[in-house]
């Protein structure tokens, strides 16, 4: 049998896994279970009533969270010409295009988020074995293909994420920090993205969309929310 350590024994103390709790409720739990040594981020997985093999009832999008993520995010953008400028204005941490691409094809992975121009995606077409299983290739639907270079940075550095379901159709995202956050605001994010879920919900899928939301944290409990706490959400 393995040994409970002090920590668990705390937290179990705190959290009691069977009871279904409002998102205020669960937010001051986690808050209440013993402190580690880095902050930890909030993480939130939402059940979708979908089936994942079925790519017509896939869900990817993205959404601004209003309390941002808490955060830093290295920005990349890969673009030429007079775009170069504008991303190294616009505040991007690298910026370049052929160069680029061939550092990346070599593994240099040292970035959270690609943002390509159209007349780039040739070139960047190459790097999916590298981005795609990090998430991290542009596509149009997420906004990270435009010629609009300012305005993806501005909006990446806000807290625009982008998220899609898994094999199980769960949506995992992270929605802020514990210590650095408050309550308010990790509610805040939490609902923002069950809206934009709701909203890119596919015309196939069936019956009920959001099925289960657990919230937790990077070293702490899954606790599951009432699900009345979206109702609103739901019925738009």
């Amino acid at each position: 049998m393995t040994k409970m350590t002090k920590r668990k024994k705390a937290v179990e103390a705190v959290v009691t896994s069977d009871r279904l709790c409002s998102l205020e409720e669960a937010v001051e739990l986690l808050k209440k279970c013993p402190e580690i040594k880095f902050d930890q981020t909030v993480d939130i997985a939402i059940k979708l009533g979908i089936d994942p093999k079925k790519t017509d009832q896939n869900v990817r999008s993205t959404v601004s969270l209003p309390s941002g993520t808490g955060k830093k995010v290295a920005v990349l953008v890969l673009a030429r010409g007079d775009k170069l400028k504008e991303a190294e204005e616009a505040g991007a941490d690298f910026f370049g295009s052929d160069d680029l691409v061939e550092k990346i094809s070599k593994g240099w992975t040292e970035f959270d988020a690609v943002i390509a121009t159209p007349d780039m995606m040739r070139e960047v077409g190459k790097l999916g074995k590298i981005l795609g299983p990090r998430g991290l290739m542009p596509t149009p639907k997420a906004g990270t293909v435009t010629t609009d270079v300012t305005k993806a940075v501005q909006e990446i550095r806000q807290g625009r994420i982008e998220f899609k379901n898994d094999k199980a159709g769960i949506v995992n995202c992270g929605i802020g920090k514990l210590t650095a956050f408050s309550a308010e605001q990790i509610i805040a994010n939490a609902r923002a993205l069950v809206a934009a879920l709701m909203r890119a919900k596919p015309s196939t899928a069936k019956g009920v969309f959001i099925q289960k939301v657990c919230l937790s944290s990077t070293m702490g409990p899954g606790i599951s929310i009432d699900m009345r706490e979206f109702e609103t959400a739901r019925a738009r």
